[in-house]
């Protein structure tokens, strides 16, 4: 049986997870928890025993000194927890680590006896992968889960995905088969940059995750980087012109595919989202007025979208 002393009662509790390795392409998922973390200020509670789940070999402990003072920071995956407040204030446990090196099913196992211990109502897991998506193009995210009642009350697609699965994968199946509902939301990330960081595959997952939970995201720095990242990448872009000529071949596959997608509820989803995030203003203050000039900086044209 887990104890948790110290973590007071939670309100409506929302698991969220990212993990490094596989799962993370761009760093884009686990970044992403990690600005929850620190926009929300969350606080450790709980550390799973690097000891059970990973090799050292794979990933090494680092060393830093404190005070002085030599230690060691092992690989390992940590819990905490952070209040969104608003007129319906809610919980969310955060979970960010490392995908483990063994034990899978023990490793579920023990963070979903913390998710039982804490009430929690849903599980939502991050990931990123690898695909043929263009960098200039609003980052693709899909919402999946094995429930088909869930993929219907919250708009999913149920999974159909057969081969090699990584930790988020075998994740949402503990979920599962534990009567835990789970969801997994996933940022194509573009394969011929898929170097970390990607600010804007991680801001397109934290928008999904937004429209998921009927939440505000505090987006910080974010927006700004994300239009540095594009900047970037479209300048390294112009200098090679295979590489051009292969970026506009996906902006037209891309765009061609997408031409049903542009329909009201599409529009009107988007709408909100600007409603949500500049007319209703912050918590208990009054409403923000949009910038001048038209649509915000982060609202423009190269904000990216899921």
């Amino acid at each position: 049986m887990i104890e948790l002393e110290g973590v007071p009662e939670l309100i409506d509790p929302v698991m969220v997870a990212a993990f490094e390795g596989w799962n993370d392409a761009g760093d884009a998922a686990s970044t992403a928890v990690a600005h929850l973390e620190r926009e929300w200020k969350g606080e450790v509670f709980a550390a799973l025993d690097a000891e059970d789940y990973y090799d050292f070999q794979v990933n090494r402990p680092t060393v830093f000194m404190d005070g002085g003072v030599r230690k060691i920071t092992w690989p390992t995956t940590r819990l905490s927890v952070v209040r969104v407040g608003g007129e319906k204030p809610r919980d969310l446990v955060l979970v960010r680590g490392i995908e483990p090196s063994m034990r899978w099913r023990s490793f579920c196992n023990e963070l979903l006896g913390f998710a039982h211990e804490l009430g929690v109502e849903l599980v939502v897991i991050l990931g990123a992968l690898l695909g043929d998506t263009p960098h200039t193009r609003p980052v693709p995210v899909s919402g999946v889960t094995s429930d088909p009642d869930l993929a219907r009350r919250m708009d999913l697609e149920e999974t159909k995905y057969e081969g090699p699965t990584g930790i988020v994968g075998v994740l949402q199946e503990a979920c599962t088969h534990a009567g835990v509902p789970a969801v997994s939301l996933w940022a194509a990330v573009p394969h011929y940059v898929s170097q970390p960081p990607n600010p804007k595959a991680t801001l397109a997952l934290l928008n999904r995750l937004e429209d998921l939970l009927d939440l505000r995201v505090p987006q910080g720095e974010l927006p700004e980087d994300a239009r540095a990242w594009q900047v970037g990448v479209d300048q390294l872009a112009a200098e090679d012109s295979e590489v051009a000529e292969y970026v506009q071949t996906l902006e037209e596959a891309r765009d061609t595919a997408e031409l049903p997608e542009a329909s009201g509820e599409a529009i009107a989803r988007e709408f909100e989202r600007y409603l949500r995030r500049r007319d209703v203003g912050p918590p208990g203050g009054k409403p923000r007025p949009p910038a001048a000039g038209g649509l915000p900086k982060d609202e423009d044209e190269d904000n990216p979208e899921d």
